[in-house]
């Protein structure tokens, strides 16, 4: 027996130290992304099947999957989707977890009752990505696009009033923030920081935030960042859906309708429809302690959409037509140099006036019509061919205060045309290339309209855009590398009556912009990606050449017809982590811009017979933004969860050693949300804080100092009730529970008023 004693000894430490190492292994993954061989968009809903664990699941919206907890062996994996070759791959795993592109393939001969799927365009970009859809983008019905956005990381708001808000990523905004609807870049007069974009939400399925530069995806007025809202694919089969809104809210009265419904047609495969149409109207917005004098707007809105597939051929017709009337805060409007120095001094308006649904000067009208037209081919398996026109009419009116029959003439009165081209091809192999190669055409007509009575602040203008890129992307296991090259050049021609002669001025801009990026699964829980990308924008016509009274803004505005091409280096770095009770987000960035272009208070006060505004000037300054935007979550237990994000900004003037105006302070957002119920029947309350820090890097000048920091307290409510087939979503949202006074540093009309009271929201949906 001593003799075996050595013997077992050895055994059992060999089965001590095999079962731990056995154990260690058994932490792999498979991860994946689904998407069609043919046009490189994800497949959503395909069934992936692992023979050996007897796991299976479908892809999420983007195509991706991920099986977890797996040992070291070898796996058959299966992935299938209707009307689509089967995918079978035998899979190794080793020491490292396995993660790969599956590209799948349509069946070249046709199948009975296969259904066809529409083609949205998917993202492909290796820098940081957010998407709000499903639950989160339901919760955000009935705000405009600005106060959706705040709920990504990184994305505030550059807002004039409530009713008035423009996204706001990594500190930049305005035109150098690219929004596209339904594919086609939005142009409409977003100049102004009273111009909020001509869009209506309602019409999203999806709203994606880019936080990198895309300057050679999509053009030079996406350096910093671009928005995606995408409406739900066209239905291809006979499939009736419709999504009715009904929502209310206590502040402002506001009462909120909306339709969506889509359809295909039983006697063509492949061909459907989808419209939709929303009516908005708000009164007087209140504050903690008062209402604010003419802050209502009216809007009617309206999408349609036809659209076609097959195999080989798909097209699309889409029209949106967005209409408003917003009034903009009377006490914005002074009389004299003393008024504006007391209201700034009160910081609050003196008016007491009531509640009311009339809107009157100042006040802006906007109109806003889209067209598209776009069709693809299959030239193969490997090469598709895409055609995209599409036509914008935008027309903006603002008034004036003023006396007499004149008060009915608009103060500006502009009309911009657009036509925009784009030809591309996208090509994708099965093996680990594909990219596009496409060109670019926009060409603009902004006019002037006569009979305002007011000289006007822009000149008319023609522009004229033409860019070529290319843009590849290797897909190999865990990593991916994608990089691209552009090349745009502007002309500009404008013309105007300075003095009572015809001042007439051409203009020419041209540039190249490049990146790469990576993206890398650096274990089963931990990817990293990053990008680094030139940007450019040529300056605005309103930063060349505005010279007088910006009614809207209730400012006047001095343009610089010597102001250059901003440029800019961005640097994008993005760590996500995923367990099965945590998930975590850190993206860092540095921005370096060259010739920045910035409106500055001058500390000057203009003063006419329509009263008394501040004076603002264009300048140009050498800048570095950086900072990091963050968001988790962690699951307490299957019902209860806690979520966390925020953001912080730096923007220096390297010229100067100081700071910009109108950059985001330091915030977070933190909450905790508790479930009840079951998969079809739940019940969700949600508690939220919002703190938000004083902005201590301030100008050298501003007309009153940056407002104090605040908090504010939220509650949101959401149930989900099968009724039949059918679904009825019910949510009640209280903002600022406690009515706190407070105001942002990014309102600018924070000079005069607080910002918005508590507001009760009562939201329903019913689709059916």
């Amino acid at each position: 027996m001593k003799k075996l004693i050595p013997y077992i000894t050895v055994i059992l430490t060999t089965l001590i130290l095999a079962f731990p190492s056995k154990a260690q292994n058994c932490n792999l993954s498979i991860r994946g992304k689904v998407i069609h061989l043919e046009n490189n968009q994800p497949i959503p809903g395909a069934y992936v099947w692992l023979e050996e664990t007897k796991q299976g699941m479908v892809t999420d919206l983007d195509g991706n999957f991920l099986i977890r907890n797996l040992c070291q062996g070898t796996y058959n994996l299966k992935i299938q989707f209707l009307g689509h070759k089967e995918i079978q791959e035998k899979i190794d795993l080793a020491s490292n977890s396995f993660n790969k592109t599956f590209r799948m393939e349509e069946e070249s001969f046709a199948l009975s009752g296969v259904e066809i799927h529409g083609h949205r365009d998917a993202v492909q970009t290796t820098t940081a990505v957010t998407a709000l859809y499903g639950e989160q983008l339901l919760e955000s019905r009935g705000e405009n696009l600005g106060e959706s956005l705040k709920r990504v990381a990184g994305v505030t708001t550059f807002s004039t009033g409530n009713s008035i808000a423009k996204p706001v990523i990594h500190g930049l905004h305005s035109n150098r923030i690219m929004i596209l609807n339904n594919g086609i870049r939005l142009e409409g007069q977003q100049w102004g920081a009273e111009h909020a974009p001509e869009i209506d939400p309602f019409l999203a399925d999806e709203i994606t935030v880019i936080k990198g530069a895309e300057t050679v995806r999509f053009g030079p007025e996406a350096m910093g960042g671009v928005i995606l809202v995408s409406p739900a694919e066209i239905p291809t089969k006979s499939e009736s859906k419709t999504d009715l809104y009904v929502l209310g809210a206590s502040n402002g009265r506001m009462g909120n309708v909306s339709v969506t419904h889509q359809d295909g047609f039983k006697s063509i495969k492949g061909l459907g429809y989808r419209v939709q149409g929303s009516v908005k109207r708000a009164g007087n917005i209140q504050s903690p302690d008062y209402y604010q004098a003419n802050t209502g707007l009216n809007e009617i809105n309206f999408s349609g959409a036809l659209g076609y597939t097959s195999p080989k051929l798909g097209a699309e017709i889409y029209y949106s037509f967005f209409n408003t009337e917003l009034g903009i805060l009377r006490d914005s409007h002074t009389g004299n140099l003393t008024d504006l120095q007391e209201i700034i001094a009160n910081g609050r308006p003196f008016s007491n006036v009531g509640f009311t649904y009339d809107i009157l000067n100042p006040k802006q009208k906007v109109a806003h019509h889209l067209g598209k037209i776009k069709s693809h081919y299959h030239i193969n398996s490997n090469w598709k061919a895409n055609l995209q026109y599409g036509f914008q009419l935008n027309q903006r009116q603002e008034f004036d205060r003023r006396r007499g029959d004149l008060n009915e003439r608009a103060s500006l009165d502009l009309e911009l045309f657009t036509n925009t081209l784009d030809l591309f091809v996208d090509h994708t192999h099965p093996n680990e290339f594909s990219g596009t190669w496409g060109l670019n055409i926009i060409q603009q007509a902004n006019s002037n309209i006569p009979g305002t009575g007011v000289t006007p602040l822009i000149p008319n203008y023609q522009m004229l855009n033409m860019g070529f890129y290319g843009i590849e992307k290797y897909s190999k296991g865990p990593l991916e590398i994608e990089g691209g090259i552009r090349f745009d050049f502007r002309d500009v021609s404008t013309a105007r009556f300075v003095n009572n002669e015809l001042e007439e001025v051409d203009l020419n801009y041209s540039n190249f912009t490049a990146f790469l990026g990576a993206y890398y699964q650096l274990s089963p829980s931990l990817t990293f990606s990053t990008n680094l990308g030139s940007a450019w924008r040529p300056p605005n016509i309103n930063e060349l050449f505005s010279q007088g009274l910006h009614h809207g803004a209730a400012a006047v505005e001095i343009g610089d017809q010597d102001l250059n091409s901003e440029k800019s280096l961005k640097w994008v770095n993005s760590l996500e982590f995923t367990s099965n009770k945590s998930t975590f987000e850190l993206t860092a960035y540095a921005n370096r811009i060259s010739n920045y272009i910035y409106l500055n208070p001058t500390g000057d006060t203009f003063v006419s017979l329509r009263g008394t505004f501040n004076v603002y000037e264009y300048l140009q300054a050498n800048a570095l933004f950086y900072g990091f935007d963050f968001s988790g979550s962690y699951e307490f237990t299957s019902n209860f969860n806690a979520y966390v994000k925020g953001s912080i900004i730096r923007a220096k003037n390297t010229d100067e050693d100081n700071f910009f105006p109108f950059i985001p302070s330091d915030r977070m957002d933190w909450g905790l949300s508790y479930k009840l119920g079951q998969e079809k029947k739940t019940h969700k309350f949600t508690i939220s804080n919002q703190l938000v820090a004083r902005q201590s890097r301030e100008p050298d000048f501003d007309l009153a100092p940056a407002p104090d920091a605040y908090a504010l307290f939220n509650f949101g409510y959401l149930t989900q009730l099968p009724i039949g087939q059918n679904k009825l979503n019910l949510g009640l949202q209280v903002q600022n529970i406690f009515n706190n006074s407070y105001k942002e540093y990014m309102n600018r009309f924070r000079y005069f008023t607080d910002d918005i009271g508590r507001n009760i929201l009562l939201k329903i949906n019913y689709q059916f």
